[in-house]
């Protein structure tokens, strides 16, 4: 694996703001959002709304991605991905939810998950994962990926390669009818053929009108998540795999998670909605 240093929290720029115009989701400016207690099997109105805030999700990922190279902080990141929801009519969804900080997620190298964008700079050499979400219409598009920087060494190439196949296969296991748990079994099963954690406190989730309606999608075969898989229900699958341990430490900041042995990992995620025979991916560019 890559000798690289491990990350430490870089500082903060001041909080970008969104034109007065664009609507904002009901949580901004409160500790927590309201609990959703809506249907997870959606109208075909809201459907197509996510799939025109998946869109812009999926392109404002991209813009940012474009970016991506040794010198550049996850800062400049953050605002590509903002200025272009806020271009296309949308709200950053992350921003201001629960008193998260910033429009996107950056997460590098041994960080999970919710890594805040700061004056970081990325090496040669890094893996970083983009999580962006875009709230427009009424409703939320949510997706990420990781990408490489510069030079990858081929340990952390090929978990990269492996976590998208992971997502890919698991998603191809949706079918109605099927318990959710065939998500996490398909997706542990992959990673176990190559020794990879399967992080399991960090899930999928539900999403509509609420950015994370209570339901769980775990990435691992969860003998709980037997709720059976209907057609106009929307979630994501997001598996992250590692290198080592599924374990995580959290920073002092309340959001950053990495993991416990400090070894690398790798995320990707699709919107999905169930249709009569599989799934449609929401968030595609």
């Amino acid at each position: 694996m890559s000798g690289q240093s491990l990350l430490v929290p870089g500082e903060l720029s001041p909080t970008r703001s969104v034109p007065g115009n664009i609507r904002r989701p009901e949580y901004v400016g409160k500790p927590a959002p309201t609990p959703y207690t809506g249907p997870e099997v959606q109208t075909p109105e809201t459907i197509e709304a996510m799939r025109h805030a998946g869109r812009i999700a999926a392109q404002a990922m991209a813009e940012a991605a474009k970016l991506i190279a040794p010198g550049v902080t996850t800062d400049e990141l953050d605002k590509v991905a903002h200025d272009y929801m806020c271009d296309h009519g949308a709200y950053p969804s992350t921003l201001g939810y629960r008193g998260f900080p910033k429009s996107l997620c950056t997460s590098v190298n041994e960080v999970i998950c919710h890594g805040i964008p700061d004056s970081t700079v990325l090496r040669d050499g890094d893996i970083i994962n983009l999580d962006v979400t875009a709230y427009v219409g009424g409703v939320h598009g949510d997706n990420n990926a990781t990408y490489l920087v510069g030079d990858v060494d081929e340990e952390s190439r090929l978990l990269v390669e492996r976590t998208r196949e992971s997502l890919n296969r698991a998603i191809k296991a949706v079918r109605p009818g099927r318990q959710i748990n065939i998500i996490g079994r398909v997706i542990e099963s992959y990673a176990k053929r190559f020794g990879y954690g399967v992080v399991r406190d960090f899930t999928g989730h539900g999403i509509n009108s609420s950015f994370h309606s209570g339901l769980i999608i775990p990435h691992y075969d969860s003998p709980h998540a037997t709720t059976v898989i209907q057609p106009g229900m929307t979630f994501t699958i997001e598996p992250m795999l590692t290198l080592g341990t599924h374990e995580y430490d959290m920073w002092d900041d309340g959001w950053t998670v990495v993991t416990k042995d400090r070894k690398r990992t790798a995320q990707f995620e699709h919107t999905l909605v169930v249709t009569e025979t599989g799934a449609e991916i929401l968030t595609l560019p």
